[in-house]
């Protein structure tokens, strides 16, 4: 059974909210400017020096799990910055057979049957390819072992699996890979501003209250690990906050009217807005970050590939990086 899969361009932008107290009670609601804001912008022209559209033009990748959303949106975005995609990924057993058509490329999904013979092959002939899983999570620690096996460098962006049974598979097998739940750079850079924040001053917001709401797709049930990380922050900084008051945001009425989501973005979409309140309330702190689509996680896998081929060229003796490591280089497009 055959399929063609149309890969569509994601288109992004972003609404302000913030948060206010109404009738004695706080609410969020739309209108207000926010300290910090962070959201992804259409039509953001890369420039790329000659050194880099060269490393481009001659690098393979493969994007396993290129039929889901995710997976779709890093295909795309590599197309249109020149990478080229093989004509053959791995996913899933519902998958197998199917052609995903993108960019004029047609690429066959290959199930898990031979798997290891598949990407061996396609390794032998490319030898300097560059895998990207976007999977699913259950797949995170048999898929990292396959690449270990096989000794392609990889970029995993899949969230989930045993994280420590995945490092130490890479680790033990010596091969390259960028790992990282969260591949947004800017949300990447707002995160590692928050942690120096937090461990240089660690109490400068004690006895603040916080209140923390974010917003995303109806299918994503559990608070965003991004959220977590962030709150791990504030309480650093003397905040006292449990996970379980996060006002998680799934409904798409509230998303639209309260939250301010574009009705197009539903489906995909991450809202984050953190408040800060003085204890005798003069004073008060928000922090917010706005992603529209999936583009944002998209433009920054294809850094961390350029990054990653950087590194293997170079035989750097470390060979365990993550996105922070993708922002330090200073290279991004």
């Amino acid at each position: 059974m055959w399929a063609v899969i149309k890969v569509p361009v994601n288109i992004h932008g972003g609404i302000r909210y913030s948060c206010t107290r109404k009738n004695g009670c706080n609410s969020f609601v739309r209108g207000r400017k926010s300290l910090v804001k962070m959201c992804s912008t259409p039509g953001q022209n890369i420039q790329l020096t000659e050194s880099v559209k060269s490393q481009i033009d001659a690098l393979p990748i493969m994007v396993n799990g290129c039929t889901g959303k995710m997976g779709r949106a890093v295909l795309e975005a590599s197309i249109s910055a020149g990478l080229q995609p093989v004509s053959i990924c791995l996913g899933g057993p519902e998958d197998a057979g199917k052609i995903v058509e993108a960019g004029g490329k047609e690429i066959t999904v290959h199930g898990p049957s031979d798997r290891e013979n598949i990407l061996s092959s396609v390794f032998a002939e490319h030898p300097n390819l560059i895998v990207v899983d976007y999977t699913v999570p259950a797949a995170v620690n048999d898929n990292a072992e396959l690449y270990s096996k096989v000794g392609v460098p990889f970029v995993m962006g899949t969230t989930g699996g045993d994280r420590e049974k995945l490092y130490k598979t890479v680790a033990d097998s010596k091969v390259y890979a960028v790992i990282s739940p969260q591949m947004g750079k800017q949300v990447v850079a707002f995160l590692a501003a928050m942690e120096i924040m937090a461990d240089q001053f660690p109490g400068a917001f004690s006895g603040y209250s916080l209140q923390v709401m974010e917003s995303h797709q109806a299918s994503k049930l559990d608070t965003s690990g991004t959220a977590k990380a962030v709150i791990s922050c504030f309480q650093k900084l003397g905040v006292s906050f449990d996970l379980d008051e996060v006002q998680l945001i799934r409904d798409p009425v509230q998303q639209v009217e309260m939250v301010g989501v574009p009705e197009e973005h539903l489906l995909g979409h991450a809202f984050h807005m953190y408040h800060l309140t003085s204890p005798d309330g003069t004073v008060s702190f928000e922090f917010q970050h706005n992603v529209c689509g999936r583009s944002i996680y998209a433009e920054g896998t294809v850094d961390a590939i350029l990054f990653l081929d950087k590194k293997v060229k170079l035989k750097e003796e470390k060979r365990i990086y993550d996105m922070i490591d993708v922002l330090r280089e200073g290279n991004m497009r």
